[in-house]
């Protein structure tokens, strides 16, 4: 855990920052990369990430924020400092689906097909996102049996909770996760059928995140379940039955 990328007296940058921008550098590399498959100018794919971003961080932290909110009761201006990292991923996911499929309405453009596009651009600037997390020690895991578990520094929010036990490397694991749903993604963006990539992304994500909820350490549980678990399962069905909808009537391209 090495939370300060770099400091200079009292201007300090943290790696959790450091990781998030090269999350949306690579991601909106991947857009451009694949901005033909949905008949996208090189303008309207810098709108999209831009757009998709700001909503994303805006909704991340608001899922965050609210979830957690007793630690900001006492100095609100906290709230804003998301360079500390406090990011819940489903939050930025939900807002910004709903900010594209606005602009895309707007710019005339083939949702689906766009939606596709950024299957993989999420996937990698998840990834990287996950990283900062493992850095600054949020997002942590439950105590691990295993040779690969993590101590955490004395005084980090693991500590805290845990003690100096070993725990899940969680944050890593999606990372690595991610980097692999990136690959499959960019493999059905450009094999695969229209709405594939988007439908197979719903469904593996929602898989995978409500098997590492199990592994988490700092999440709630309501009825059961992480509310990362029960948006989950609200998106792994959805992903099946639009994956299974598409195939039977979209063309390859």
């Amino acid at each position: 855990m090495f939370p300060v990328f770099w400091q200079i007296g009292g201007f300090t940058i943290y790696w959790y920052g450091v990781m998030a921008a090269a999350g949306f550098l690579l991601g909106c590399a991947v857009v451009q990369w694949n901005r033909k498959f949905a008949d996208m100018t090189s303008e309207q794919a810098s709108n999209t990430m831009i757009i998709s971003i700001a909503a994303g961080v805006i909704g991340a932290r608001l899922f965050y924020v609210i979830q957690f909110h007793e630690y900001y009761e006492d100095d609100l201006l906290e709230v804003f400092r998301i360079d500390r990292g406090g990011l819940v991923f489903y939050g930025g996911f939900l807002l910004a689906l709903f900010s594209l499929l606005v602009y895309c309405r707007n710019a005339h453009l083939d949702m689906v097909r766009v939606l596709d596009v950024f299957a993989p651009a999420i996937a990698i600037a998840h990834a990287c996102g996950r990283i900062g997390c493992f850095t600054k020690g949020c997002c942590f895991g439950k105590p691990a049996e295993h040779f690969w578990g993590v101590v955490y520094p004395a005084g980090s929010a693991p500590f805290c909770r845990y003690g100096a036990q070993a725990l899940h490397a969680v944050q890593l694991y999606e990372a690595a996760e991610n980097l692999a749903v990136c690959g499959l993604m960019l493999l059905l963006l450009h094999k695969g059928k229209r709405g594939i990539a988007m439908s197979a992304y719903l469904a593996i994500y929602g898989i995978l995140r409500f098997i590492n909820e199990y592994f988490r350490g700092d999440n709630p549980s309501i009825a059961g379940f992480t509310p990362a678990q029960w948006i989950g399962l609200g998106m792994i069905p959805a992903g099946i039955l639009l994956g299974i909808w598409f195939w039977r009537h979209e063309r390859t391209r």
